[in-house]
């Protein structure tokens, strides 16, 4: 297929075969200057295994063909058992795809279209594989993009401070499997596509479920993570996120530990890239990612590493549920961390923040299950159903701490920090802490947070059990953030021993005491800069046409997530329910109903053991040309006791509505200090 978006005609090659040296070929759809082995152009790639040919097809066409028609070869692979590829499915990040990443920046680097420089980037799964792949050298790679990725996996799938959050366990928990467990297109491999499938079928585990056998820092860990050696990577490295992302506070990790050349951007964006944000303003990052590109694989002075390294925006509000736009300005440091950022200090007291010590108070916190539930997620997907909504309801279950109403504005930076001296009654508890902006009404919207298993107070790799009764000070930093603290409003810091259901609970309840008088609070506060109001301004969000063209069957309903509250049993429970719709790919002629999506938690409020989670997955591939017709299902389900997690994954495959293959993975897992 011939097409023209920007000042090069460019052909679309619907599938490339690319070897690798134990003999297994990788699928991959490449976009090419219609010039380019006359004019050898630079190659960028996206390495991941979201089916190139199907799912992600509508997506991969708002960015590799105008990236193409500027100049360069895009390539998107799926990895190694996934989409149309051969081989067998793998767990995320291991050894083997790196491996093959680098063989297939090689291998580009050699084609006769190729000038030789190749550039990785991606989002999520192909932000972290562009800094894996990195941090192994390729001679060839010269620079890399990585979107709402991280340095260290650790903390982000799945132990945000040693806590077992909804990233994993929830969504993914149930998504990953289906996507493994889903076949090739037989009008790319043939006939043989159904025994692909059943081979990937046959050798599929549940890897969700083998993460949480890996409950502290361990070496499963420490390999997917560039944090265990930062100076690994050379190439140089543009970081992006948003602050409705999960993985934002890796971009100012990088920018302060990283030694290569480098830059970070900061969004009011979800988990998406910059030109699809949500909530906006969205901008123009199609163009931004080509000046990038052009200086260091075109050797063409852009004038992007003479801007500040770090980019955020400034928000006057924080996201809330159901607002698409982040009030605001973009703001800029020449470098991180910021020698212009001073810390600012109150007093936790017994009469709230105060900006002097306070006398020595007790707090107690009696242990409610249900605290969060005003931000019930922490990897929402949807602004309208699961963003943070009025904090008041979880504020007055927690330990409060006001300040006095602001004369004047003032911004932050970076992280607050939050020091509690305090003491709890069992050997392994939790805590979280809000960091939220008060308005004289009374609206309290969260601003920032933190959790921390109290456990790995010292280590996520050695935790150690607390001492009941025993005083602790327990330093604990809070996500990164960008705000701007209004006049008139106040600051509140909000205490407790859960966070559900965007974190599950300790083995038992929790009391808490808080020692006011002992306990800080510092904020990032940075100055005013000039030099804000003279930043090159991003343009305005630019998505190219689809090429391929879709037909909408059915509609997908409005996404929905209801709340239902026994009070007579204190039982919370959610129901969420995405059923996705029904369209066909023109180009391929091929039918794709996905995702149909379900999911329900529930929690007494008084035990913290009668969490539950379970977890649908359904998507289907149908085309009337050659008759195939494919479902793959999947179920997951996770609850714990005092002692154990137990979870039970389920895969069925279907081939025209019959039962193919059926699996079931049932595991009783112990708690260790989790």
């Amino acid at each position: 297929m011939r097409i023209a978006l920007g000042p090069r005609p460019i052909t679309i090659v619907e599938n490339v075969w690319i070897p690798l040296s134990d003999g297994t070929r990788l699928a991959a759809r490449v976009w090419l200057p219609e010039d380019a082995e006359d004019n050898p152009v630079p190659a960028l790639m996206e390495y991941i295994p979201y089916r190139k040919r199907d799912i992600r097809r509508f997506r991969d066409e708002t960015i590799h063909p105008y990236l193409a028609s500027h100049g360069y070869a895009c390539v998107r692979p799926d990895i190694r058992g996934s989409g149309d590829s051969e081989g067998l499915p793998q767990d995320e990040y291991v050894k083997q795809e790196q491996d093959d990443g680098v063989e297939i920046i090689a291998w580009l680097a050699k084609q006769p279209w190729c000038s030789g420089k190749v550039g990785m980037f991606g989002i999520s799964w192909g932000g972290n594989n562009a800094l894996h792949v990195a941090a192994r050298r390729p001679p060839e790679l010269k620079a890399i993009i990585t979107v709402c990725s991280t340095d260290d996996l650790y903390p982000e799938e799945p132990y945000t401070g040693g806590l077992l959050n909804d990233t994993v366990f929830f969504e993914w928990g149930v998504h990953w499997p289906a996507y493994c467990g889903s076949p090739p297109d037989p009008a790319i491999v043939g006939d043989r596509w159904r025994d692909m499938w059943m081979e990937r079928l046959n050798n599929l585990d549940h890897y969700p479920i083998n993460w949480i056998s890996h409950q502290h820092r361990d070496p499963f860990w420490k390999h997917r993570s560039i944090s265990e050696d930062y100076c690994a990577i050379q190439c140089a490295v543009y970081a992006v996120s948003g602050w409705n992302d999960v993985y934002y506070r890796a971009v100012p990790r990088m920018l302060a530990n990283l030694k290569c050349p480098r830059k970070g951007l900061v969004g009011p964006w979800g988990h998406q890239y910059p030109n699809i944000g949500d909530p906006g303003p969205a901008i123009d990052w199609l163009t931004e990612a080509l000046r990038w590109w052009d200086y260091w694989l075109k050797d063409i002075d852009t004038g992007i590493m003479a801007e500040p390294m770090y980019r955020v925006w400034m928000q006057d509000e924080p996201t809330m549920l159901g607002v698409h736009q982040s009030p605001g300005r973009w703001a800029a440091e020449e470098s991180w961390p910021s020698p212009r950022i001073k810390p600012r200090k109150f007093y936790l007291t017994k009469d709230g923040l105060e900006s002097g010590v306070g006398a020595e108070t007790a707090c107690v916190l009696k242990p409610l299950q249900t605290v969060g539930i005003t931000a019930p997620r922490r990897h929402w997907r949807d602004i309208d159903i699961e963003a943070p909504t009025d904090q008041r309801l979880d504020d007055a279950r927690s330990l409060t701490f006001d300040s006095e109403p602001f004369d004047g504005n003032f911004e932050i930076l970076g992280q607050p920090v939050v020091t509690l001296e305090l003491a709890v009654d069992k050997p392994v508890a939790f805590l979280a802490v809000r960091l939220n902006e008060v308005e004289p009404d009374g609206l309290s919207k969260r601003i920032t947070y933190g959790v921390l298993n109290l456990t790995h107070r010292d280590s996520d790799e050695f935790p150690q059990p607390l001492e009941p009764g025993k005083r602790y000070r327990i330093r604990m930093p809070l996500n990164d953030c960008a705000h701007v603290f209004k006049s008139g409003r106040r600051i509140r810091v909000a205490v407790s021993t859960s966070y559900w259901p965007a974190f599950w609970p300790s083995p038992e309840p929790v009391t808490l005491t808080v020692y006011a008088g002992r306990s800080e609070l510092e904020l990032p506060v940075r100055p005013p800069r000039a030099e804000d109001r003279n930043l090159k301004p991003f343009g305005p969000a630019v998505t190219p046409e689809l090429t391929s063209g879709r037909t909408v069957f059915e509609e997908a309903p409005e996404r929905t997530r209801k709340y239902e509250w026994d009070v007579a049993t204190n039982k919370f429970t959610t129901r969420s329910d995405w059923p996705g719709d029904r369209s066909r790919i023109n180009a391929i002629d091929t039918e794709l109903w996905s995702p149909v999506y379900y999911e329900v938690t529930e929690i007494f409020d008084h035990d913290p053991t009668s969490a539950k989670v379970e977890t649908q997955y359904i998507t289907t591939f149908k085309r009337d040309s050659d008759g195939w017709n494919v479902r793959v299902e999947s179920l997951f389900c996770m609850s714990l006791t005092k002692d154990n997690f137990l979870l039970v994954g389920q895969l069925k495959a279907f081939d025209h509505d019959k039962e193919v293959f059926a699996k079931t993975w049932d595991r009783t897992i112990p708690r260790m200090l989790v």
